[in-house]
């Protein structure tokens, strides 16, 4: 199984006492479904584009485990606090396997194209 990803993209944060609160929460909902942050709201040096924001990426075993965190009633019971006090979008989106290249893409969406391996 590959490993999951919960994607966010946040703007708008008012950081007030349900955001402190959701912050001091969140992290025990992630441990029942091993769920841990790789990147939360760090630096972000900006290749292409303007943006402001932060981006939020928790790494789950597999999208099993990401969706029955999401839906998990200790995260739902929190994710107002977090919804009420920012915008943007969140995804939880299936990691490749290892060893992927992006020639496996070409050859998912064309299986008549020549594979380069």
């Amino acid at each position: 199984m590959n490993k999951a990803y919960a994607f966010a993209y946040l703007t708008d944060v008012d950081f007030n006492d349900e955001i402190i609160d959701y912050l001091r929460r969140i992290d025990d909902t992630l441990a029942p479904f091993g769920g841990r942050f790789l990147v939360h709201g760090g630096k972000i040096s900006r290749t292409e584009g303007t943006r402001t924001g932060d981006v939020i990426i928790i790494e789950f075993p597999d999208a099993q485990a990401g969706n029955a965190w999401y839906d998990s009633p200790a995260y739902q019971a929190i994710l107002p606090l977090r919804t009420e006090n920012s915008q943007g979008i969140v995804a939880l989106v299936e990691g490749v396997p290892t060893g992927y290249r992006a020639l496996d893409k070409l050859a998912a969406q064309l299986p008549d194209a020549p594979s380069r391996r």
